[in-house]
């Protein structure tokens, strides 16, 4: 019997209602098609530690200087975290305390900045996140932020600009990082930028961090002052955030996460994020990382060969944006037409237009087991669902994904 299986039957017995909606989520997750580029599936020993008994302990502080006492397996848990993070990513030091991606970059920025500061990040309407200056969230409020864009032919990061932008305003520090850029930022492009105004580089690699843990991706680790990065997505672990850096900022970096942005750290997911750490560290996941970006590209082709408009021309990542435009549709149209398919995707921003595209990713059907040849189905099953026909197109979507359980049959 699967620990999720275990834990259904209790909750059914004390608690039906919610075991109803619990269940309705597992046939949702099971029978559809899971193309969000931010999300996947954890493990089942993933799932494990986060149902743990570590749910109860209040632990606020840093192993050996806890602020509650019975913190010394709450000590080890996060020890054990912190560890396997620093190997795994060739880092001095690591937070696994955030409880978000975002939360990890508020605290970048608390350890770096002073409100009214100015940040050259990407702009919001070429794939920058919302901690990336958004109005709407606290960075836009409490920094200066200043937008660079992409090449509004090739729709990749042009440099050139970067680093006018960047001697123009002498940023306090640079952003790499986005939401939607199917491709590798340069890195070492960035660093020397940000040397020559004197500014913090800062990478939010929350979407492709789980590529470079298995090798599919360069990493930002040797470049970036701070490295802020999401433990779900292709990691494929618990929804949860963590902070790389050089011990040179490692105190600034802790005291920033606690006391100055969180309490008490989710003991019970930092539990997860070291489990999930240990599994990204084997082969077995070196593989699957690689596979993630093949599906990703195969897709991306057949995508452009049914006609749409996929930005950049291909990715290098799990991810894909594209504009339906051509086929005479809208993003958001698009998107329902699909989600009534039973395939589930987002909508994005695309480079120089009011429009809005899709944006999808392969992680999670590449946890399932699928590969290139399901990549070209998936893309057969696209055409069909935004041509109209959604009820014949939910029943081969749902013949294709309970094909690949994410768990195993249940």
């Amino acid at each position: 019997m699967s620990v999720m299986t275990q834990a259904s039957d209790v909750l059914r017995q004390q608690d039906p209602q919610m075991a109803d909606v619990l269940e309705g989520e597992r046939q949702r997750q099971a029978g559809t098609l899971q193309l969000i580029a931010a999300e996947n599936f954890t493990s089942s020993a993933v799932l494990a530690a986060l149902g743990s008994t570590l749910a109860n302990k209040y632990a606020e502080g840093y192993p050996g200087a806890r602020h509650h006492g019975g913190c010394e397996y709450a000590d080890l848990a996060e020890r054990i975290a912190v560890e396997r993070a620093t190997a795994l990513f060739g880092t001095e030091h690591a937070n696994v305390q955030p409880h978000s991606g975002s939360a990890a970059v508020l605290a970048a920025y608390a350890a770096l900045l002073r409100p009214g500061d100015t940040v050259l990040a990407m702009g919001l309407p070429y794939g920058g996140h919302l901690t990336h200056g958004s109005p709407a969230n606290f960075s836009g409020r409490w920094f200066d932020f200043v937008g660079y864009g992409v090449d509004a032919e090739s729709g990749l990061i042009d440099y050139v600009q970067v680093q006018e932008l960047a001697r123009t305003h002498r940023p306090k520090a640079i952003v790499c990082g986005s939401i939607s850029y199917p491709r590798h930022p340069e890195y070492s492009a960035f660093r020397e930028i940000a040397d020559e105004v004197g500014a913090y580089l800062i990478a939010d690699a929350a979407h492709p961090i789980g590529l470079v843990a298995g090798g599919a991706a360069p990493s930002p680790v040797p470049y970036a002052d701070i490295v802020c990065a999401t433990t779900h997505k292709v990691l494929r672990g618990p929804r949860g955030g963590m902070i790389l850096c050089g011990a040179e900022f490692a105190e600034r970096i802790d005291r920033a996460v606690f006391p100055f942005t969180q309490g008490g750290a989710q003991m019970h997911t930092i539990a997860a994020k070291a489990v999930a750490f240990g599994e990204a560290a084997g082969p077995a996941f070196a593989s699957y990382a690689h596979r993630v970006v093949a599906n990703a590209r195969t897709l991306a082709d057949a995508l452009a060969a049914a006609g749409f408009a996929v930005t950049t021309g291909g990715t290098d990542t799990h991810l894909i944006t594209a504009d339906p435009a051509p086929l005479g549709i809208d993003g958001p149209t698009a998107r329902g037409r699909l989600a009534a398919a039973g395939i589930v995707l987002d909508t994005c921003a695309l480079p120089y237009g009011d429009q809005r595209g899709i944006r999808l990713g392969t992680a999670a059907v590449t946890t399932q087991g699928m590969g290139e040849q399901e990549m070209g189905r998936i893309s057969a099953l696209f055409t069909a669902a935004l041509h109209g026909e959604a009820a014949k197109t939910r029943a081969e979507v749902n013949e294709l994904a309970l094909g690949f359980p994410p768990y195993g049959a249940q």
